[in-house]
């Protein structure tokens, strides 16, 4: 029998999805509010630095590399975060979309997954199909979003985000011996 290798990156991956859908769970707004509030906070960190290390630059080099844009950049849009977040909040029909159509891209890849494990007589490559089918229909209820609030669909995204990762936990451990081992 054969040892499974553990997927390091798979496993964080299903971690913060389980964390970020508990966090939509408990309060969506602030929640998303607080996550461009710190977005906001490390570009002006970054444009702090980006700007002190344009000065303390040789001029000539330091006029190829366009730091000073950069990090002016950064600041203003750093500080439109920390002070807007909200703008944000109220404009994220557009993002809850794009993630949708991420999320079909995640339910395409798995059905992929499903097909290849078919091929490959693995074992359970009904557990690749699950997650398949849940992915696909969460980004299709996503995408085209017939609840009334954002806070509502936000929780739906929560709620989606932790059964999916759920699914994937049980995928990763069950789904991927081959017969026979």
């Amino acid at each position: 029998m054969k040892k499974k290798k553990f997927n390091l990156g798979g496993s964080i991956t299903i971690l913060f999805e389980v964390l970020v859908g508990i966090l939509l769970l408990i309060d969506p707004i602030e929640f998303t509010s607080g996550i461009i509030i710190t977005a906001g906070i490390i570009m002006c960190a970054v444009g702090i630095w980006a700007v002190i290390t344009y000065f303390r630059t040789d001029a000539a080099q330091a006029a190829a590399g366009g730091a000073l844009l950069k990090g002016m950049f950064l600041l203003i849009t750093g500080i439109f975060c920390i002070f807007k977040s909200y703008w944000f909040v109220a404009s994220f029909t557009f993002l809850t979309t794009l993630y949708g159509m991420v999320m079909l891209l995640s339910g395409l890849a798995k059905l992929q997954d499903t097909v290849d494990a078919i091929r490959l007589k693995r074992k359970r490559p009904y557990l690749v199909a699950v997650s398949a089918i849940i992915s696909l229909t969460c980004a299709v209820i996503i995408i085209f979003n017939p609840f009334l609030t954002a806070a509502a669909l936000w929780i739906f995204i929560g709620i989606a985000l932790i059964v999916k990762a759920v699914v994937d936990i049980m995928t990763m451990i069950f789904g991927r011996a081959k017969d026979g081992e």
